[in-house]
C-alpha cells in the first residue's frame, strides 16, 4: 500500500474550496495539438515535488524494463443528440430544438444508482412482457453481456433506455416524446421521457431499433466537454478517441490517453515495458460539479468497467515481483484501486462491474505507482484523486507552475507523469 506521510490523515477536515487554483481562460485549450502526440508534459516527484518541463515525446524514458503500463481502451459514443417535443400527454406542443446528451446507459448494476429524482409514474411503464422486471419502465435483459465475468467487450445492457441531460429541459416533462431527426429530417430515433431529476436530469426510454448505435455514428455529435466553446467538427470524430480505443461505452474521452501515438505505443515496448488494458467508460459524472462543501460528503456517480482475466493475471505478476504499476489516467487508477479493494488482498480476477469509488487525500493506493495524466478542473474530484496520488500542496504547486508557464489545461491541453 502506497499513502504519502503528510497525507495520512483521512479527509474530514478538507473543503472542496481547498482543491481550488487560478486559472486564466487562454489557458482552456479549444482544439488538439496539430499533431497527436506534440503535448507538453510535466514531470513531477511524487516524493519530493521537484518540477522538470518536458514532452510527451519523452514518456518512454520515464519508463522502464518491468514496468507495467495499463490504459483504458473505452471508445466514445456521439452522444450529443438533437431532438423535437413531439406529443406531450396526447397534447400537440410547437416544435424546438431540445439538446439531448445521453450519459449512460440504465443496466441491472446500475439500478439504484444515484442521479435522478424519480418522478416515474406508472403509466409509463409501457409495452413489457408480462413478468418481466423493469426499472422504470426499461426491460431489463435477462442475459447482458455486461453481467459476464471476464467479458472483453462489455456493451450496455439495455441500449434502449439511457439516463441524459436535457437542454433546456424546464418544460421536458414526464410523458413527453422526442424526435431525432437526421441532416435530411428524417426521424431516426423515438424516445419517452420516464423520469425527470435535477439540473436537466432525465430518463429516456428510445423505442427499439435495428442498430441504435449506428444510428448514433449517423446523426450523434462528440460530446465535447462544456469549456471547449465550439462546436464538434468532423475531426474530433477521431481527436476525441485514443488510438488504442475498442469498446465503445464512454461519453467522455479518457483523455491521458489521447496523446499516445502507434510510434510512442511501439517505443514504449521496446524498452520492456509490459502494456495491459482495462475498460472503464467515463459518464459526465465525472466532470460533474461538486455541489457540496467538505470533501468528506463527496459521492460519485457509477461507471462500468471490465477488467479481463489477462489484465488481472498481469497486475497480479507485477505486485507479486515488486514492479511499478503505471496508469495512464484517473480512469484507470479508479478501476485499479477499486478493483483492488474488492479483492481484500487477494490476487484479482478478471469481472465485470460498477464503480463509484472516490479518491481524495488519505486515500492507501494498493496497485498504482505511476500516473500519467491531463490537468483537471479546479475543485473537481480528478483533481483531489490526483492529489491523493501525490499530496495536495505538491499537487497544486504543480498546477500553479503550469500555469505560469502557459501548459494548456483540460482535455485537449497539456499532460503531466507522477512517478
Amino acid at each position: 500500500m502506497s499513502r504519502l506521510p503528510e497525507e495520512s490523515q483521512a479527509a474530514a477536515g478538507l473543503l472542496v474550496t481547498d482543491f481550488d487554483f487560478h486559472l486564466p481562460a487562454e489557458l482552456i485549450a479549444q482544439q488538439p495539438p496539430a499533431e497527436r502526440g506534440l503535448s507538453r508534459m510535466l514531470v513531477v516527484n511524487r516524493q519530493t515535488g521537484a518540477l522538470r518541463d518536458s514532452t510527451f515525446a519523452a514518456l518512454p524514458s520515464l519508463l522502464g524494463p518491468g514496468d507495467l503500463l495499463v490504459l483504458n481502451d473505452s471508445r466514445v459514443i456521439p452522444a450529443r443528440l438533437y431532438a423535437k417535443r413531439t406529443v406531450v400527454r396526447d397534447r400537440q406542443e410547437p416544435s424546438g430544438q431540445i439538446e439531448v446528451l445521453l450519459t449512460e446507459p440504465v443496466a441491472p448494476q446500475m439500478l439504484g444508482a444515484p442521479g435522478l429524482a424519480s418522478e416515474t409514474r406508472e403509466s409509463n411503464v409501457l409495452n413489457r412482457p408480462a413478468g418481466q422486471p423493469t426499472t422504470a419502465g426499461c426491460p431489463i435483459l435477462a442475459t447482458s453481456s455486461v453481467a459476464r465475468v471476464g467479458n472483453p467487450d462489455p456493451q450496455p445492457a439495455n441500449e434502449n433506455c439511457w439516463r441524459a441531460l436535457v437542454k433546456p429541459g424546464k418544460k421536458v416533462g414526464i410523458g413527453e416524446r422526442l424526435a431525432f431527426p437526421s441532416s435530411s429530417g428524417a426521424i431516426e430515433l423515438e424516445a419517452e421521457v420516464l423520469e425527470r431529476g435535477e439540473f436537466g436530469e432525465r430518463l429516456l426510454r428510445f423505442e427499439p431499433v435495428d442498430d441504435f448505435f449506428g444510428i448514433l455514428e449517423r446523426i450523434g455529435h462528440m460530446p465535447l466537454p462544456p469549456y471547449i466553446r465550439r462546436n464538434d467538427a468532423d475531426a474530433d470524430r477521431e481527436r476525441y478517441q485514443t488510438v488504442y480505443s475498442h469498446d465503445r461505452g464512454s461519453v467522455a474521452a479518457p483523455t491521458a490517453g489521447l496523446h499516445f501515438t502507434p510510434q510512442i505505443l511501439d517505443a514504449i515496448a521496446q524498452r520492456g515495458v509490459e502494456v495491459a488494458r482495462v475498460t472503464l467508460h467515463v459518464g459526465l459524472g465525472t466532470f460533474a460539479p461538486l455541489r457540496v462543501d467538505r470533501v468528506d460528503e463527496v459521492h460519485l456517480h457509477r461507471e462500468r468497467y471490465t477488467l479481463s482475466a489477462e489484465t488481472a493475471q498481469a497486475i497480479n505478476r507485477a505486485k507479486a515481483e515488486g514492479r511499478r504499476i503505471v496508469a495512464v489516467g484517473t480512469t484507470v487508477v479508479r478501476t485499479l484501486e477499486h478493483c483492488a479493494q474488492q479483492a481484500k488482498g487477494s490476487p484479482l480476477q478478471g469481472h465485470t462491474g460498477v464503480t463509484e469509488i472516490f479518491i481524495s487525500p488519505g486515500f492507501e493506493f494498493r496497485l498504482v505507482g505511476g500516473l500519467l495524466t491531463n490537468f483537471h478542473l479546479p475543485k473537481s474530484s480528478l483533481l483531489m484523486l490526483v492529489a491523493a496520488f501525490a499530496g495536495r500542496e505538491r499537487v497544486l504547486a504543480a498546477y500553479n507552475h503550469a500555469v505560469e508557464e502557459q501548459y494548456r489545461f483540460f482535455s485537449y491541453g497539456d499532460c503531466m507523469f507522477l512517478g
